[in-house]
């Protein structure tokens, strides 16, 4: 294989070359992107740091300065993989996510039987309980049920079952209902759905969320809902315990103050992959616009 070479001045470039620069420049500005706003970019700052130090210590010819801290740029591969374990963590979840295969169109045909199948998961009930849960009422007032429900997709959740109390129950409006009740003892916390329509935990504890553009006004519910959504592909649902909206979590982007006509397309469009076109034809919704008192719409399912 011949690789052009051509000229700038004095040097030889190939566009071998010219690649590799911007792969390099890309991959620093997702890792400033990764890191920005957090205590890991405080971190890779003082590690640059040091670095540019023994850089110029070793061409004075400083020996002493330069072998203590060449002894930290060599132990620096081992100290990065502890300082930086949650942020190479989620990036390798990131990397091994399968949304990409299930887009793009080569192997949206290739695993066909295997991606492309209708979910089993029984949308309408999720739906009715959520918007029940949204617009409650007790004694004449205004008082919401919050709620946090995860749907598995391709990724595994394992371990965040396991750190709830399991129930491996079918999904019915009144079953989410009492879950989500302030006096039951399973309220606090998520329950996660498997793919096969299976409500398999409750009480679950997810990760929270680091992005500090996430809108002030979000409690720790909706930063755990984007927080599991960020390292898994599932779909994570979500009732405001202080306003009463509906948000709809997905690939770490949320999306509220949904109707339960919208929140029903969505989860339909996202589960049921064979029906999907190339555009969202719901994407109504704002992540940081106010969320209003949720009100079924006269086509949402039925109660």
């Amino acid at each position: 294989m011949t690789i052009i070479n051509f000229s700038i001045g004095f040097l030889e470039v190939s566009w071998a070359d010219i690649l590799d620069i911007l792969l390099v420049g890309l991959l620093i500005y997702k890792i400033y992107k990764w890191s920005k706003g957090s205590v890991a970019s405080k971190i890779l700052i003082g590690i640059l740091a040091i670095y540019g130090i023994y850089l110029g210590v070793d061409a004075l010819g400083m020996e002493l300065l330069s072998s203590i801290f060449g002894q930290f740029i060599n132990v620096g591969g081992i100290a990065a993989l502890i300082l930086f374990q949650q942020e190479i963590r989620k990036f390798l979840l990131f990397v091994g996510k399968i949304e990409f295969f299930r887009r793009n169109q080569f192997f949206r045909t290739v695993f066909k039987g295997t991606f492309l199948q209708a979910s089993p998961i029984d949308i309408q009930a999720i739906v009715e309980a959520m918007h029940e849960m949204a617009t409650h009422h007790h004694n004449g007032k205004f008082e919401p049920m919050g709620a946090l429900m995860v749907i598995a997709r391709s990724s595994d959740l394992s371990h965040y079952v396991e750190s709830g109390d399991m129930l491996d129950a079918n999904i019915n409006k009144r079953l989410l209902l009492s879950i989500f009740n302030k006096l039951s003892p399973l309220h606090d916390g998520a329950v996660i759905i498997d793919k096969n329509g299976r409500l398999v935990a409750a009480r679950c504890i997810l990760p929270v969320s680091e992005n500090p553009e996430i809108p002030a006004q979000m409690g720790l519910r909706h930063r755990a809902a984007i927080g599991v959504a960020e390292v898994t592909d599932a779909l994570v649902l979500v009732v405001s315990e202080e306003r009463g909206s509906m948000s709809l979590v997905k690939n770490g982007q949320i999306q509220t103050n949904l109707t339960a006509e919208q929140l029903y397309q969505k989860l339909n469009f996202a589960l049921n992959e064979e029906q999907r076109d190339q555009t969202d034809p719901t994407a109504t919704a704002s992540t940081v616009a106010p969320e209003d008192k949720v009100t079924a719409p006269a086509t949402s399912p039925k109660e």
